[in-house]
């Protein structure tokens, strides 16, 4: 089997368009899907001539909106539309369509043997929009009517495991060409590691196209080569990743797996995304991940599923790094120490005494974050929506606690020297702030804190905005994610990530 090859997905409305995409991603890619079912009615007639203008291999598809796909029409139009894009064959083969997309369900004998004269490759698919397909080889085996044909099943996970047995049935699944692919953010490994499935190419589809396929769980194909570097991952490359939910956007990926390229370890760190813990480690265990970095939710309820963990787990009772080793996982806590070392080079110290810290929320991040205020010598107070979550960190390390509500102002308002925002609310958003997305909404910055909020996709959250606004000085949690992400590449690899990291 050969590397699995890169596919542009192409979804414009006219021809014009399309090529000038593939000229922004052309050293990225080695073929194209040009998906007809989106083209405008006048631009299908110049269809034929696409392959000639894209000088590049062409999937030719009509998808039907049964199918995912965008085609109205009925498959009498469809078929005549097949047809006029194949007709009058170049004998130069580069200038005919390289493959053709036709359903399992859909078998017109003329465009069979067209294709087939032509040297048009046929890919014969299988679309569930709704769930996974339980017998994929069988499947597979059943599609493919003669060696000319590339069978493509292409399914919706409803979890994590659903992804997981696609990677089983196909470890050794190497007889003849296919496509697989779990769809959907949860499928997303299943398209960085086409390498694991034995597939022959992997979908992706342009920045700029991007609401057309948002569904589908399509990266860009730079983000594909250059933060995966798809290119390089084999049989042999070892895999890590981390794993929570529902993990809109991380950079992990790209600070792992630009330490692998540094330090020429041949491995790929990918987004596994999961509501269970335990469906995160039955991936990892079937799949043959070494290691995991774990968030929100997991940090807490990761424990249950742990053979031993280090001392600093032991304390904080949150894991945000497992290791699978031969008799079980082994779990670290690196968010502490890396939440150290970014806060005291944010403050200029190397100790918080005589300071009174704030820290909001009570999950497993405020859990590593007050066991690290403590092992720094601050004062704290623990401000959460459900005060008994509060009280269990608070009692702990001898701290105060609180809710989190206007009621609280005279107490925040007293450790607000420094206040440490640990919740994920206001990740993602770019919006005012407001109840929904900054956990302060209620407070008024005085200007003369010092705020340090754990998020840092968007680099500025709602609430750090207004602080800025007051004056504060202010920072966001990427020195945080670096550090403690330098500690993880330790654990997971036994090498030092290296000064060079920014």
């Amino acid at each position: 089997m050969t590397k699995p090859l890169i596919c542009l997905t192409l979804t414009c409305p006219t021809i014009q368009q399309n090529l000038k995409l593939i000229e922004k991603y052309r050293p990225y890619i080695d073929l194209v899907e040009l998906r007809a079912d989106y083209l405008d009615e006048d631009e299908c007639l110049h269809i034929r001539k696409f392959p000639h203008l894209a000088n590049i291999p062409c999937i030719l598809t009509i998808r039907r909106r049964v199918d995912g796909g965008a085609y109205l029409g009925g498959e009498a139009a469809r078929t005549m539309l097949f047809a006029r894009a194949m007709a009058f064959a170049d004998q130069d083969e580069k200038n005919n369509f390289a493959y053709v997309d036709f359903e399992d369900d859909f078998h017109i004998p003329s465009l069979q043997d067209a294709a087939m004269a032509f040297g048009t490759h046929i890919i014969r698919s299988f679309h569930d929009m709704k769930g996974p397909v339980s017998d994929i080889v069988e499947k597979c085996d059943a599609m493919r009517k003669t060696g000319y044909e590339i069978p493509k099943i292409a399914f919706m996970p409803q979890s994590l495991s659903d992804v997981t047995r696609l990677f089983e049935v196909s470890k050794n699944f190497t007889e003849y060409d296919h496509i697989l692919c779990a769809m959907g953010p949860l499928g997303l490994p299943s398209r960085i590691l086409a390498a694991k499935t034995h597939s022959y190419l992997t979908y992706t589809s342009p920045l700029e196209t991007a609401d057309h396929t948002n569904n589908l769980g399509h990266l860009d194909p730079i983000t594909l080569n250059d933060i995966y570097h798809f290119r390089d991952i084999n049989e042999t490359t070892d895999i890590f990743g981390i794993t929570g939910w529902p993990l809109p956007f991380t950079s992990s990926p790209e600070l792992h797996n630009k330490g692998y390229v540094k330090n020429n370890i041949n491995a790929v760190y990918v987004p596994i995304r999961t509501p269970k813990i335990t469906e995160a480690i039955e991936f990892a265990e079937t799949v043959g991940v070494k290691g995991l970095s774990v968030t929100i939710p997991h940090k807490e309820n990761v424990l249950t599923e742990l053979h031993d963990i280090d001392e600093e787990v032991g304390e904080i009772r949150a894991s945000n790094t497992i290791v699978r080793r031969e008799e079980g996982w082994s779990g670290f806590n690196t968010d502490a120490g890396g939440f150290s070392k970014a806060l005291c080079e944010f403050l200029g110290v190397e100790k918080l005494r005589r300071r009174r810290v704030a820290i909001i929320g009570a999950g497993g991040a405020a859990r590593s974050v007050a066991y690290a205020v403590k092992q720094l010598g601050g004062r704290a107070c623990i401000f959460n929506r459900t005060v008994s979550n509060a009280k269990l960190i608070a009692d702990k390390y001898g701290f105060a606690y609180s809710a989190l509500n206007p009621d609280c102002l005279f107490d925040l308002e007293f450790y607000s020297d420094i206040i440490i925002q640990t919740t994920s609310v206001g990740a993602g958003l770019y919006a005012s702030s407001s109840t929904n997305n900054d956990p302060l909404y209620f407070y008024n910055f005085k200007g003369t804190e010092s705020v340090y909020d754990i998020i840092y996709s968007p680099e500025v959250t709602p609430m750090m905005a207004r602080a800025i606004a007051a004056g504060c000085r202010v920072s966001n949690g990427y020195t945080m994610l670096k550090y403690q992400g330098h500690k993880q590449f330790k654990i997971f690899t036994g090498v030092e990530y290296g000064d060079d990291a920014e």
